[in-house]
This record gives structure tokens, sequence and C-alpha cells, in this order.
């Protein structure tokens, strides 16, 4: 390999953890390789938040990446997309089925890659110099010693999450203090540690205060659940603000805009598009913690899912000029303060390179749905099961180094277009990630169900990667390749 770029010091060998990884590791602003890779490779991307598509794709294809620009802007980093070139962010891999090269960064601002026929690229986007690391040898010792080097650099932070019982994916925006109160007395028999209240409870995005179907408030439910031994969590969107929001008036000055002075939109949901606060001011830190305080130490929840986190990356005008992800950064450091380490912390839309050692666990891919497919889409980043999988099976090499949740699965078979082996599919993703969360009523399930799901959410079973697409849960073997091409896996690695 030959690589050129504009290093502050010399490359520098060091032993990796396997004798089969050779391992250099640069300091620099960008660098490039022609990695050697013959045309039939593979490249993987991972996507820079919770929501873009990661795997492997042809070499010589086309780049896996969202074509509508609306979309891009909220499930993946629009600044730097190639509808020519594979592209990544933090790291990009490519493999020949038994050797692979991959580079990554191990600090940077905002570090992005990109990766043609012949040549490999990574740069950060400031321009100043961050630590890299390049490694060649066998496909999956090398992303294990890539997740080992972030470790020793970030910290571990992989907390059991327990099982978790969420409102979303059955009763959406519907919640009320009457429905979710049906639930809770069920949730112990069948073997539940968390019950996390989603989107629908506040006013509106932005404001966080209880809406009218919560007239008792927040904390009573909190405290319902504590009295029947579950943890209490909620959802929320701290970053953003939808223009209908009163915080989106009074808090005007707080917003990030673009150079003309205009606030800039941060994606869009509910129908519109969101904004985002400067998390480069001292005064929007204040707000934060303010809301997490009030959401923790007054309302007494210990789990919270923070949503559409990717809004604080997004480009614009800051007040203190920054890096955009380490705006990021220490915006989610905020809220950690203010949580406390006995509170979990989820991440949704989470960047996850510049969440390393601060978050507990971050969404892996996008919402997964009551159905494996849907005619009319093709995005990778839509909701569905079969994107949800895609990607919970190709970012597992990420656990041990943060929480990895592959979103829900589904215990009912009612109101559900999956097959039963599209259902297994997703069980055994959420047992190998170590994060198993359902979003079914009790109510809405058979005695045969409930049975099932107690199994299900019972110890956690032995299991051992085989291979790209092959495990071991238990005694079974598991290969995710039929669900995810169609075809057995060739990937013994």
């Amino acid at each position: 390999m030959l690589t050129h770029g504009t290093p502050t010091s010399a490359p520098t060998w060091a032993p990796a953890t396997s004798p089969l990884v050779a391992e250099t590791h640069f300091e620099t602003s960008r660098l490039s390789l022609l990695h050697g890779m013959p045309h039939d490779a593979e490249v993987y991307r991972s996507g820079q938040n919770s929501w873009s598509p990661a795997g492997w794709r042809p070499l010589a294809g086309e780049p896996l990446r969202i074509e509508n620009p609306v979309r891009r802007n909220t499930a993946d980093d629009d600044r730097w997309d190639d509808p020519v070139r594979h592209h990544s962010s933090w790291l990009l891999a490519l493999g020949d089925g038994v050797t692979a090269v991959l580079l990554g960064a191990l600090e940077g601002d905002t570090p992005r890659l990109h990766a043609d026929l012949d040549v490999l690229t990574g740069w950060n986007e400031t321009g100043r110099p961050g630590r890299w690391v390049l490694l060649e040898g066998p496909e999956l010792a090398v992303l294990e010693r890539y997740r080992d080097l972030l470790a020793a650099r970030h910290g571990v932070r992989d907390r059991d999450p327990g099982t978790v019982w969420s409102s979303w994916y059955s009763f959406y925006e519907t919640i009320s203090r009457d429905s979710l109160g049906e639930v809770l007395p069920e949730l112990p028999g069948l073997g539940f540690d968390t019950f996390q209240i989603d989107d629908g409870w506040q006013r509106v995005v932005g404001d966080w205060s209880p809406n009218g179907k919560f007239p008792d408030g927040m904390a009573e439910l909190a405290r319902k659940a504590a009295d029947l031994g579950l943890r209490a969590g909620l959802w929320l969107a701290p970053f953003i603000v939808l223009p209908t929001s009163e915080a989106f008036t009074t808090r005007r000055q707080m917003l990030l805009t673009d150079a003309a002075g205009d606030p800039v939109p941060a994606g869009a949901n509910w129908g519109s598009p969101y904004f985002t606060y400067d998390h480069s001011r001292d005064d929007v830190h204040d707000h934060l913690a303010e809301l997490v305080h009030r959401a923790v130490d007054d309302w007494g929840f210990t789990y919270l899912k923070l949503d559409f986190l990717q809004a604080a990356t997004v480009p614009g005008v800051h007040a203190v000029p920054s890096d955009r992800e380490a705006v990021y950064r220490r915006a989610i450091h905020t809220i950690r303060e203010a949580a406390g380490e006995g509170t979990y912390l989820l991440g949704s839309g989470a960047p996850l390179f510049p969440s390393l050692g601060i978050l507990d666990a971050v969404r892996t891919g996008p919402d997964v749905a009551p159905m494996w497919t849907n005619y009319a889409t093709s995005d990778p980043s839509d909701a569905m099961a079969l994107n949800a999988l895609r990607n919970a099976v190709e970012r597992l090499w990420l656990r041990g180094l943060i929480g990895v949740d592959p979103d829900v699965v589904f215990a009912r078979h009612s109101r559900n277009l999956l097959s039963r082996q599209q259902m297994q599919w997703l069980q055994d993703a959420a047992t190998l990630s170590g994060f198993r969360a359902l979003s079914d009523p009790p109510g809405w399930l058979t005695d045969e169900e409930r049975d099932d799901l107690r199994r299900f959410l019972g110890p956690l079973p032995a299991t051992a990667r085989l291979g790209r697409y092959r495990f071991l849960v238990g005694e079974r073997e598991v290969d995710f390749a039929p669900a995810l091409h169609g075809t057995p896996s060739p990937y013994a690695l």
C-alpha cells in the first residue's frame, strides 16, 4: 500500500492484539492510500448517525446512500454525500472475503472518508490534525482491533439496559395516562425491567411540559412504575424545536442560524422542518441542564431516550466557532453531567463516533416496523424491519464498546405483517445485541405469545460470532445472510 498526506508525525507501527493484524497509526488532517483491493472486493460504510445506512456493498457498484436530500439531512451527513464514490463517517473498510483494510479515526474533528476502485482517503472537516489508524488482516479481527483501540481511547460504556417496554410502536403519539395505566401493572409479570414513555406526552416538541392527556403530570407515572419495581423511562428530543413551539419564539436568539441569520433546518418530521439550538452557547447548555434535572430529579425518570440528536451536528454559524461534532459532544456531556451516572442514556439519531464514552447506548438503525419492506420506498433509512435488521447486524461489532440498540422486536402476531422467520431474525439480533425491547401492549397478546415473551426476556443465552453474518445463539446457528441478501452466508471467517 502507498500512503500520502500531511502527517504531523511519522506513522508508527504498534503491536495488535491479534498477530494477524498489521497496524499503523497516523496523526494528520488528511491521508490517502492505494488500497490494492481487487475490483470485485466489497466496501463497508457505517454512516454518521443511528439511522444512516450501514453495511457492505460491491466496490465496483453504487455507494450505499440516501438519495432523498430531505431525508438525508435527517438520517445522514448531507454535507459530504457523494453519489459516485463510497463514503462514510469515521471509518471505512474494504474486503475481498479473506483480507480487510480499515481506515478509521481514533480522534478528530468530524472525520470523513471516501473510496473508489483504487484510493481510500480520510480527512478531518476542520483541517486540524487528528489520530487515525490503518489496519489490515482478517475482517473480523480488524473490526475487533478497531473496537479495542476506540475503547482504549474513549472508554467503554456498555451497561446492561435490562428489558424495556416502550410505548412507541403500539400507541405512537396517541398515548395517554389512561392507556399507559392499563399497560403498566402487567409489565413486571412478563419480565420487563423498564417502562419507557415515548413521543406524545409533551405539549409540543420543544416545549417539554406534559399535555392534557397527562393531567397528574409525569412524576406520578414515574412513581407508579417505581412502586412496581420498574425503572421509569422518558423520551426527549432535547436539541430540537418545532416552529409551532413556544420555544421557537421565546428562545429564538438561541437557535442555530445560517450566514443570513435565518434558523437552520436540522431535519424534518411531524410534517414539518424542525430547528436546533446553537450548542456552542452557554445559555443553551443551561437550558439543557435544567430540562434534564427536571426529568430526572423532579420527575424521577432514570432512563432517557434522547432522540433526533443528529440535529446538533448540522452546519451553521456558531456563536463560538467550533467543530460541529465537538459541539455535539459537549452537549451530550452536559446532559450526562445533569443526569448523573445512575441515569441510563440511550441516543437515537445519535452521531455514533462523538457519542463514545458518554452515552450508554445508541440505536444502530432506523425505526423498525411490523412489516419487512414497503413497496412505496427503497430508502435504506426508512422505517421497516429489513432496514432495522440490516443495520443492527452490520453494527454488531460495536458491542463491547457502547451499548447497541437494534430497536424493538415483536411478540404479537396480530397487527403485524412479519412472518415467524422475520420475527425470529429480529429477536436473534436483539439477543446478540444484548438489548431487548418491545412495544406490544400485554392486552394484544395471546396466552401463547405471553409465554413466548417471558422466555425471550429470560436470561440471555451464550452467543458467539462465526462469520460476517453467522452466529451461535445458545446452541442454534443463526445466519442472517438469507434475511439481508436472500442467500446463505459465504463468509465463515
